[in-house]
């Protein structure tokens, strides 16, 4: 059993290491910091009600041998299209986001080194070497590693924080009102809390790339522990960061930057402030750690998902050689796009990770709906189905899901 746990290990993995990003890193630290620790009951019940649809990612793969996207063309084509325009509505906004805040914190601990526009190119070049050149066994790999520095250097800092103790001063503590701001800031944190559903697509795709790799096929108790493991992970450092944000900031009077690096300048000297000068280097680690791992798996996610939908709407990229085509057709319009929408919003950091993060939790009752279907179809046996309480949870986090999704377009536009 433990030579099995390790051929499995992996797809849970990288998926933790797409969801403990901006939702993590700048949405869970600005709860706490904003907030205190009033929000913590936000982030475990957002957690518990999108667990589900994270869930069917893996569920589906090993009960059929096929991805959710193939899942979703089971439904009909209409289906494979409506991801398809959710995907290019949403992805490039997301990759520009998430990159955006990476290079933010490589501009605050390395200065002057390279301008804003270099370090993109030079984020970019190094997440395509792992990617295009190692593919999915090098991701597993570094991706592994990556997460392993995350979380212990994350724990380090709480650890040293709660030492220090929680002492906000009143003159610039606030409290939750929901007031239509308050609410905003709720929906914004929901919508990549752990992440966007978008990923369970990803980790389907991930845990067919890891029987590939190892010639295993793990029996669903497996891929679910795999699973779980990084879903419990996620949630785990998503109450670290808040912590350190309700520690380190909460009623210290401070309005943080939309631009990038002055946002990490500030997040790191509020830490060291608070715990002390030598925490400068395990918060630096920690943050380069979460934004790098995201930015990675993101670059490789959107390409490996959109080759096969792209196949299934034209059906004459269905060859080896349009393989190779499509791989680096999505990968570079991903980049460009991404690249043009990070130099335009260069100085507003916190508006572009508000406007993807509202995004994805607009469209996340659609995918988590999908998903559901997905998992309940004729092609999927009974025992790999859902049992009832976990078909219960889904309807509840569609309804909560939808609700809210409503009352933020209502809000914004109507």
């Amino acid at each position: 059993m433990k030579t099995n746990f390790w051929k499995v290990l992996g797809p849970g993995i990288i998926w933790a290491g797409a969801a403990v990003g901006v939702s993590h890193l700048v949405q869970s630290t600005r709860a706490g910091a904003s907030f205190g620790f009033e929000l913590v009951s936000l982030v475990l019940i957002v957690n518990l009600l999108k667990y589900p649809f994270f869930e069917f990612g893996p569920r589906y793969a090993i009960a059929s041998g096929e991805s959710l996207i193939h899942g979703y063309m089971r439904m009909g084509k209409w289906a494979v299209y409506l991801f398809f325009a959710l995907t290019l509505g949403t992805m490039f906004t997301i990759q520009a986001a998430v990159s955006s805040v990476t290079v933010g914190i490589l501009m605050s601990i390395f200065q002057d080194l390279l301008s804003f526009q270099g370090w993109v190119l030079l984020l970019f070049f190094l997440c395509l070497l792992i990617v295009v050149v190692g593919k999915y066994k090098a991701l597993d790999r570094i991706m592994k590693l990556i997460i392993l520095v995350l979380s212990l250097s994350t724990i380090v800092a709480v650890i040293a924080a709660s030492v220090k103790g929680f002492h906000p001063n009143p003159e610039f503590a606030s409290s939750f009102t929901w007031s239509a701001g308050d609410i905003a800031f709720m929906i914004a944190i929901a919508g990549w809390m752990p992440s966007a559903i978008d990923i369970s697509v990803w980790h389907s795709m991930w845990t067919l790339a890891k029987i590939k790799q190892t010639g295993y096929r793990p029996s669903l108790k497996e891929a679910l522990l795999d699973f779980n493991i990084g879903y419990a992970g996620t949630t785990i450092l998503a109450l670290c960061f808040l912590a350190l944000g309700a520690l380190c900031m909460y009623g210290s009077g401070v309005t943080f930057s939309e631009n990038g690096a002055a946002f990490a300048t500030q997040f790191f000297s509020l830490y060291t402030s608070t715990i002390g000068s030598w925490a400068y280097v395990i918060i630096a680690i920690a943050a380069t750690a979460t934004m790098f791992s995201t930015t990675l798996t993101v670059i490789d996610a959107y390409p490996r998902v959109l080759k096969p939908v792209s196949q299934i709407l034209i059906p004459k990229f269905n060859n080896e050689r349009a393989d190779k085509f499509l791989d680096y057709f999505w990968v570079a319009l991903l980049l460009i796009v991404a690249f043009l929408i990070m130099t335009s919003f260069s100085t507003q950091m916190k508006l572009l990770v508000d406007i993807a993060t509202s995004l994805s939790f607009v469209t996340a009752p659609v995918l988590g709906y999908m998903n559901y279907k997905a998992v309940t179809g004729s092609n999927i046996a009974p025992e790999f189905q859902p049992g009832i309480k976990m078909k219960v949870l889904s309807w509840i986090g569609l309804i909560v899901l939808s609700a809210f999704a409503i009352y933020f377009i209502g809000v914004r536009f109507l």
